[in-house]
């Protein structure tokens, strides 16, 4: 059976974690994906994931703290017992300001080094993409390719809905990059016009993307974990029982 997991970010709004992981586990969910500020209390966090039974296997880190602290970092991953540690975003003002492709390569190279720190102390890493690193530069290539050029040994975390709103074809980066994909992150996009209030997102198999057909592609890769997330759902119980509900029927493991 596919073990699902729950990115937390998607329920950054709700007023008790204690809550919100008694209701994952009631909705099978096994895993969560962790994120910055749920660092701050690591030890209220360890308890409350024992309590509920959950495991934390992937985390997301920000770029700074990964190069300024690195130590610490490297300590929230072995009190929550993570295997992959993964940096989700670069802010606006901090990403190669330049349309060219040497910026985004430089860019690969520091996520390398950091790759390299990560490993040699027993955890994979990879970077969680949004739209940004697929919009054009001046030479036509895209922001993506080149930082997995200058990372040669960095994992990705791919996050299809965002590679389709960076207007790009999510079934030919699977298969281009299928061997470096570590997770993927599911969730979906709205018909146009519709759940404007959750900003045009849509709960995972609810929405427009062709799931059935990008299924056994993504299965293919030596991806492990399979992560529930929508950026601002209106319902978090709602979004987390039909995610995983679509997530286990497209796996073909419910009627």
């Amino acid at each position: 059976m596919t073990v699902f997991s729950f990115q937390l970010f998607s329920a950054r709004q709700a007023p008790s974690l204690d809550a919100v992981f008694a209701m994952l586990k009631q909705h099978g969910y096994r895993q969560v994906e962790g994120y910055g500020s749920l660092y701050s209390n690591i030890d209220e966090l360890t308890t409350l994931l024992d309590k509920h039974e959950l495991a934390m296997p992937t985390g997301h880190f920000d770029l700074t703290m990964l190069e300024s602290n690195i130590d610490q970092a490297l300590i929230i991953a072995e009190r929550l017992n993570m295997r992959t540690m993964i940096c989700p975003f670069i802010k606006p003002e901090l990403r190669p300001q330049s349309q060219s492709v040497q910026g985004w390569l430089e860019l690969g190279h520091r996520l390398e080094r950091i790759a390299s720190q990560v490993r040699a102390e027993g955890y994979d890493f990879g970077w969680h993409n949004h739209d940004f690193e697929f919009h054009p530069l001046e030479d036509g290539s895209l922001p993506m390719e080149a930082i997995l050029t200058g990372a040669p040994t960095l994992r990705w975390e791919m996050d299809l809905a965002w590679i389709a709103k960076g207007k790009q074809d999510p079934l030919e980066w699977l298969s281009r990059y299928q061997n470096r994909i570590c997770s993927v992150h599911l969730k979906d996009i709205a018909p146009e016009g519709e759940c404007l209030d959750e900003d045009g997102w849509a709960d995972f198999t609810t929405g427009v993307l062709p799931w059935s057909q990008w299924w056994p592609v993504i299965r293919a890769t030596p991806a492990t974990q399979f992560i529930m997330e929508h950026d601002n759902p209106s319902d978090i119980t709602r979004f987390a029982k039909r995610a995983i509900d679509g997530a286990r029927k497209l796996a073909g493991e419910v009627a």
